[in-house]
């Protein structure tokens, strides 16, 4: 596997495992979202419904007001997602990134690799 930081300034990484951290972190809340209620009292809901309302809040103006609240999170999380996928390659001048070129999910995979069929 190649070295992310090989590849990419410091600062490309670091801003998309932030964004990616954020993506996650909004699919989450929406996989939870199908099984508890907003207003859960278990912890790990508390916590997702916490961090994630801000950015929420932020992207309300160009939420669409007919989707429905527990869809919400997963429609934001497709902003970051195209952030990621579509304007990081162009504003750093690459045509494509290839799959798995995500920074953060690469270095996922190839722990889970690691984990699984290292020596």
């Amino acid at each position: 596997m190649t070295d992310p930081l090989a590849v990419f300034p410091i600062w490309v990484i670091a801003i998309d495992y932030i964004l990616g951290v954020i993506m996650w972190t909004l699919i989450g809340r929406f996989a939870m979202g199908i099984f508890l209620p907003e207003d859960s009292p278990w912890f790990f809901m508390k916590v997702f419904v916490k961090y994630t309302n801000p950015i929420l809040r932020v992207f309300k103006p160009v939420t669409p007001g007919f989707l429905i609240d527990s869809l919400v999170p997963i429609y934001v999380a497709w902003f970051f997602f195209m952030i990621r996928f579509y304007l990081m390659p162009w504003l750093l001048g690459y045509s494509v990134m290839g799959m798995l070129s995500f920074p953060l999910e690469s270095d996922i995979a190839y722990i889970i690799y690691d984990l699984f069929y290292g020596n």
